[in-house]
Order: C-alpha cells, then sequence, then structure tokens
C-alpha cells in the first residue's frame, strides 16, 4: 500500500497547482520527458502513439477534401523568407537560424522552418503556369521551430509536430471557401474524435497570422478558465502570391495572380486533451483516440485459471479491432489501477476466480469510475457500446463546463473584474480598433480569442474605450 499511495502523491492536485498538475501529468503519464537540449522534449512512445491516433484521423479528413501530403524543406534560405515582409516581422523574434555549414561558415544563413509558406510559394512560383495547374491542396506532417522564451511540454516547445496545409487556388472566393472549410474540418474532429467542445469565430485584425487577410479559430478552454487556440485556417487572398510573384494564365489567356491559405494543426491539442478532460489521478483519454482503450487486468496473478481466462478475454476483445493490452506484472492490484487510471485508459477490464464462476467481468470506466458486471459471453458487444458511450459523455461533460463558463460584460471594468474572479471566456462588444486591444492585453493579460461568427448584440458602445462598437468579442486569458 505504502508504494500504492506515493504513485498518487507524485501528482500535484489542480486545486493546489494547475501548472504543476499539468507537467505531473505529461512526465508521470509517460507522454514526454524533457531532452537535454533546452526547451525541447522527447515525445515517448506513448504520446505518440496519442498524436499518431490524431494525425491518421485528421489526414483521412484531408483526403476526403482532395488533400494530398508532400515535404518540403526545413530550411529557408533568408532571401527567400524576406520576401513577405510581414510574414518575416511576425516570426523574426522566434527563427533559428543555421549559420555554419560544416565548419564553414554560410553566404546566407538559413532559417529552420517556423512554418513553410515562402517555401511552398518557392515551390509555386515554379510548377504552376495555367488554370488547369489549380487548384493545388497540399499538406505536409513534419516539425517546426520557434524559440520560445518559456516552454511548457506540448503547449509551447521550441520544438513541435503539427501539419501545415498549404493551397493554391485561381480566385478570392475560392480560397476564402476553401479556409472556411478547413476550419469546419478541425471544428467536427475536435468535438467528434477528441471530445472537446470549441467556440468558432474570426481572429481580429490584431490576432491574425502575420500576412493573412482573415484566420479563423477554433478555441477551447481548460479547466482552469484559460482559453488554448487548437486550430487555425489563414486565409491568404493574393498576398503571398504578389510577394512571390505566382502567376497562372487564366482561361482568357490572361496572366493573373493566384490565391492562397494556409491551416494548421499541432500536438499543442495533446495539451488541451490532458487540461479539459484530466483529473487528479491523472489523464482521462477520449476512446476514439486513445493509444490503448482498454486494459485487461486478472484479479489473482497466481491462479493459472484466472491468468488463462484473462488472456482470452484479451484475444477476443483484440480481434473484434479494439486496441487493447494486458497487464501481466506481478504489481499489486491497486498499483495496477492507478497506473491505468494515470494513462488515462478508458476502460479496465477486472476479472477475477469469482467473476469466473459467474460467467461475468468487470468493467470499470475511466471517466467517471462506474463499474458495471457484464456476460463474458457478450464482451465484445458491451465494450463496444460502453466505449461509444464514454466518448459522448466526456464530450457532454466538457460542453457543460465550456457552457457554464461563458459570461458577458458591457464595460472595461465588468470584464476586468468578472475576469480575475471567474474562469472562462467573456463576450464583450469592441469597436475594432488595435490600439484599444493592445492596451487591455498590456494592462490585464486579457486578449481577444475571436469574433464569434453568430453575433449577439450585447450594446452599442465598445466595452473598453466606449467608441461606437463594430461587433461582439470572446475575451480571456490563454496559453
Amino acid at each position: 500500500m505504502g508504494t500504492e499511495k506515493k504513485f498518487v502523491e507524485q501528482i500535484t492536485s489542480q486545486e493546489k497547482d494547475f501548472a504543476k498538475w499539468y507537467t505531473d501529468v505529461c512526465l508521470k503519464a509517460e507522454l514526454c520527458i524533457y531532452s537535454g537540449t533546452k526547451g525541447f522534449v522527447v515525445l515517448r512512445p506513448y504520446g505518440y502513439a496519442l498524436w499518431e491516433n490524431i494525425m491518421h484521423g485528421l489526414d483521412a479528413r484531408f483526403k476526403e477534401k482532395g488533400v494530398t501530403n508532400v515535404a518540403m524543406p526545413m530550411l529557408i534560405p533568408e532571401s527567400l523568407l524576406l520576401k513577405e515582409k510581414e510574414h518575416v516581422e511576425g516570426f523574426a523574434p522566434e527563427c533559428a537560424w543555421v549559420t555554419h555549414g560544416g565548419s564553414e561558415e554560410l553566404e546566407e544563413r538559413l532559417a529552420v522552418r517556423p512554418t513553410s509558406e515562402t517555401v511552398f510559394c518557392d515551390y509555386w512560383r515554379e510548377t504552376v503556369k495555367s488554370h488547369r495547374d489549380l487548384p493545388q491542396l497540399l499538406n505536409q506532417w513534419c516539425s517546426v521551430v520557434r524559440w520560445e522564451k518559456e516552454t511548457r511540454p506540448f503547449l509551447r516547445t521550441r520544438e513541435f509536430f503539427w501539419q501545415e496545409g498549404h493551397t493554391l487556388h485561381a480566385t478570392e472566393e475560392e480560397s476564402l471557401k476553401f479556409t472556411i472549410e478547413m476550419f469546419n474540418v478541425y471544428e467536427k474532429f475536435i468535438k467528434d474524435e477528441l471530445a472537446i467542445p470549441v467556440l468558432k469565430g474570426k481572429k481580429t485584425e490584431k490576432e491574425k497570422f502575420a500576412g493573412a487577410n482573415a484566420t479563423y479559430t477554433v478555441e477551447s478552454i481548460m479547466k482552469d478558465g484559460k482559453a488554448l487556440q487548437s486550430a487555425t485556417s489563414h486565409d491568404f487572398g493574393d498576398n503571398f502570391a504578389k510577394a512571390f510573384d505566382i502567376k497562372y494564365l487564366d482561361k482568357n489567356n490572361e496572366l493573373v495572380y493566384a490565391t492562397e491559405t494556409s491551416w494548421g494543426f499541432s500536438t499543442r491539442i495533446i495539451g488541451a486533451i490532458i487540461m479539459v478532460h484530466g483529473d487528479d489521478r491523472g489523464l482521462k483519454l477520449p476512446p476514439h483516440i486513445a493509444p490503448i482503450q482498454v486494459r485487461v487486468m486478472p484479479i489473482r496473478m497466481t491462479d493459472e485459471n484466472n491468468v488463462k481466462i484473462a488472456k482470452e478475454l484479451y484475444e477476443k476483445l483484440k480481434d473484434a479491432g479494439i486496441r487493447i493490452d494486458i497487464d501481466l506484472s506481478d504489481k499489486t492490484p491497486g498499483y495496477k489501477f492507478q497506473e491505468c487510471e494515470m494513462k488515462g485508459i478508458p476502460i479496465r477490464v477486472e476479472i477475477g476466480p469469482r467473476d469466473i464462476e459467474k460467467g461475468v467481468c468487470v468493467l470499470a470506466r475511466r471517466d467517471n469510475g462506474e463499474k458495471i458486471e457484464v456476460r463474458i459471453d457478450n464482451i465484445e458487444k458491451e465494450v463496444k457500446d460502453l466505449l461509444e458511450k464514454i466518448q459522448n459523455d466526456m464530450y457532454e461533460s466538457a460542453k457543460v463546463f465550456l457552457d457554464s463558463h461563458i459570461d458577458k460584460a458591457v464595460s472595461k471594468e465588468e470584464l476586468v473584474e468578472k475576469m480575475n474572479t471567474k474562469k472562462g471566456f467573456i463576450k464583450a462588444m469592441h469597436c475594432g480598433c488595435e490600439e484599444c486591444e493592445t492596451a487591455l492585453k498590456e494592462e490585464t493579460g486579457i486578449t481577444s480569442r475571436c469574433i464569434p461568427l453568430e453575433q449577439e448584440k450585447l450594446s452599442d458602445k465598445c466595452a473598453i474605450c466606449g467608441k461606437p462598437a463594430k461587433y461582439e468579442v470572446i475575451w480571456g486569458k490563454s496559453y
């Protein structure tokens, strides 16, 4: 029992220190470990398996939209990066530079990609000549480097994994349509597969992506009330095409500029999964993306028949297509249970000699702790049904939390007071002025999260400065 107690005590409670709880879970659930390079982490097998499930699910959705995968160079010549001034200014503070090749200094320094818009543009400038070459719907799965000053596993590391989609179109109408289409793909995937509810909207001028006409975002809420930008989709119009001289012959045989989009989703979402669903016992993983959906545990390891039946259960569920493992270690049952909970495995199958006599086993749910006795001869259906119920219940629980943590304010004083005393998002009107927004951020740490697609008129005046309001904005403090 002493060992089991120590295992649980190694996690700080959410109430005591949410940030420390988060880091404890990342490390103790074996998702990642700090590397010898400051600001970089190693994705451990369990963490990478989680990312792989996310990748496979999202990649399939991209392919349904006609997107194909490519691989672009990770190093970008400085002269290429400088072609789009606004874009460069947005990323300059975070760029890592290669200055030497072997022992020789390079004639031109090379940026380790912080993102790949410029490389895709350089590719299209050489390969797209006619309207028949359009649209170009491309994506790459890779890592990027951004030299963050403060780092935290998954949320902000100097290297992170992601996908970056880049598309080229004939008209601004087409690029905007595809921007929103991919924005909706993200929202549905996060909801259906990760069991995370989100707020959808458009970024303000201040917060939009450098070089974009418009940025669309999905924002989720963590259990500490902070927001996490979960995915973004950008419409560039012809901004990059003009900077990189990407022209094509249209149907009238006239040379015109193409238009472009970009959209991305990263391992930061693993941080969201942890903070939306987790508790003081560790992870809670949605069944759809859990690396291990079910773990079988024979209660009495010294009983050969108990172990034999447990192995048969394991094989039966494995053959049914369930991601499953079996714990045949000599650890105590209590320790095994806690280990299973720490990793967020959705269902634990417990089976002991008495259960075998009755022809039953026990399904223990990770999400709510409920235990259900089921017949062994109907185990495949029972487990599959329960996995779907857990997936749905986790979403509903997170949705209730989100809905109950959205408030309204009509003045700056009310906005700041509610943000400081409550967890969550605040709806308030905004004049659209960047200076007004910047002042609020510098003074209070409150940022605009998005301009919701469905607008609600709360007042005629901007809650921040009192000028005439243009639209409703959702505000919050974020990671």
